[in-house]
């Protein structure tokens, strides 16, 4: 049996990155090979990545990763499937996490109806509790919103403005829906679906939402574009999204780098230091 092709990556120009705004490196599917997944990020032209928690756990992992590896940064938060660890407690010691000076934004919080895990009154509440948190520490909202549109923009309508602003990551709307969130001064972050044969609808709002508020993501280890559909996630694997993006806004790859770049930078108030800033970490 002959042995499957590898895909030929886009390739980046030099003198241009990209920023993976949404992963989750300190998942177990990282373990064993997280520096080399780092180098190859590099290698590739991803020169950030932001390592995003999803419980106090996570949260705690991801600022620890940023002190090991240049070019990394974090969020802390709880997503609506952790919701049993949301207290009074657990909050206050997210909120001192996030004083690290490589924590960027509070998430991956918001709502999920795609799973029955905790009831709809119980989500709005913590995401609700989370929300005014945030604000309170001036940092960027990162939002998880799965079949629960309608609730999240209601939560995010009453608590808004947001002078730090936020993301829908892992956007899975219509055109209305990015509008919806673009007036709350938010950004839209795309994920690999964006390259799959059925996401008319994502590819659609996509040519729609205007260059300078969209974002690139991961969501790794989960959802790898194609040519690696099914197959682990890696923020490497981010230039076939990021091409595909580029092809739906008719410009080149050059300019989407420049353009998303910018926009995570200006959201994230990130540090110019990047993953190839210090090789010998990254080569681990």
């Amino acid at each position: 049996m002959s042995k499957k092709k590898e895909p030929v990556f886009p390739e980046i120009p030099a003198g241009c990155q990209l920023v993976d705004t949404h992963c989750h490196l300190d998942m177990n599917a990282y373990q064993s090979d997280l520096a080399q997944v780092l180098r190859q990020a590099a290698v590739r032209g991803v020169g950030r990545i932001i390592t995003v928690g999803i419980d106090q756990a996570s949260s705690r992992r991801a600022v620890a990763l940023t002190e090991k590896y240049p070019g990394v940064s974090a969020t802390v938060g709880i997503h609506p499937h952790n919701l049993g660890e949301c207290s009074e407690e657990s909050l206050a010691g997210l909120a001192e996490l996030a004083k690290h000076p490589k924590v960027v934004a509070f998430g991956e919080i918001g709502m999920d109806l795609h799973y029955d895990y905790f009831p709809a009154d119980l989500q709005r509440t913590h995401f609700t509790r989370q929300v005014a948190l945030a604000k309170e520490l001036a940092l960027p909202l990162v939002i998880h919103d799965r079949d629960a549109h309608e609730q999240v923009l209601a939560v995010l309508r009453e608590a808004g403005p947001f002078p730090a602003g936020g993301v829908m990551h892992c956007f899975s709307g219509d055109g209305a829906l990015a509008e919806a969130v673009m007036e709350l001064g938010f950004y839209i972050s795309v994920p690999g679906v964006v390259t799959f044969a059925k996401s008319a609808q994502l590819q659609e709002a996509v040519r729609q939402t205007p260059l300078n508020r969209l974002l690139l993501e991961t969501d790794g280890p989960y959802l790898a574009p194609e040519p690696r559909r099914g197959r682990r996630n890696e923020p490497a694997l981010m230039l076939f999204t990021a091409a595909r993006v580029a092809e739906l806004k008719g410009v080149t790859l050059a300019e989407l780098a420049v353009a998303t770049t910018a926009n995570a930078e200006r959201l994230f108030r990130l540090a110019p230091e990047t993953l190839a800033g210090s090789t010998s970490e990254v080569a681990g």
